[in-house]
């Protein structure tokens, strides 16, 4: 009961946080569809950068295992501040698609508030119609961005492996042991890229679907 009551009062901090901000954007002239685009383009920033981050611990995780001379400790300590920038990439990537999905739920239930109000028949259908087209095309883009960040996932996983095992193995040996690993995580790496840029098309056709709707 104490749980139950706990989470309730949370809930209400929280949709008390999000009436008092879309209060203030309003005053700013940014209405939740406004605010709905601006999420959108940040969450498909944060997918961009976290692939071009995997891409680039992809490329120190190639340097250490082509390994042939010099400092052994330099070259690991470069592909773990790869991984940790990986990492935070993709925590910044989960959040803001969470951020998109929280804005996008409460523009739905506003909107269709707003058309529960209309008494003209004909612009009620119509405004049905536009609200049903946004709505399909964001569990598109939803669909899209969590395939994206679950392609990073396994990547991520991988180059943990890989830095926790040669943290303590920083040799040639162990070098060559992940060689092998490179072809893998090439395809991984891949396509991820390419997920990330089917979910860049799929963002840009949400933003002027909003837009339209708008109009």
């Amino acid at each position: 009961m104490g749980v139950a009551r706990s989470a309730a009062a949370a809930l209400l901090v929280i949709s008390g946080c999000s009436s008092l901000y879309y209060s203030s954007m309003k005053k700013l002239g940014r209405e939740k569809r406004d605010i709905l685009v601006s999420r959108i383009e940040d969450g498909k920033e944060a997918q961009q950068e976290a692939a071009r981050e995997i891409k680039t611990a992809f490329e120190a995780f190639q340097e250490v295992t082509n390994f042939k001379g010099g400092d052994l400790e330099q070259a690991y300590k470069k592909l773990n501040k790869e991984f940790e920038d990986v990492e935070s990439r993709a925590k910044k990537v989960h959040d803001r698609v969470n951020s998109i999905e929280k804005v996008a739920s409460d523009l739905f239930l506003e909107w269709e508030q707003e058309v529960a109000k209309m008494s003209n028949g004909r612009l009620k259908e119509e405004s049905r119609t536009l609200l049903a087209g946004a709505r399909d095309r964001h569990r598109k883009l939803m669909r899209q961005m969590r395939a994206s960040e679950a392609k990073m996932k396994p990547v991520i996983n991988v180059f943990r492996d890989q830095v926790l095992y040669l943290k303590h193995n920083l040799n040639a040996r162990a070098m060559q042991s992940l060689r092998k690993q490179v072809v893998e995580i090439d395809d991984d790496v891949a396509a991820l890229i390419k997920e990330v840029e089917l979910t860049t098309q799929e963002a840009d056709r949400t933003i002027a679907g909003l837009a339209n709707a708008a109009e």
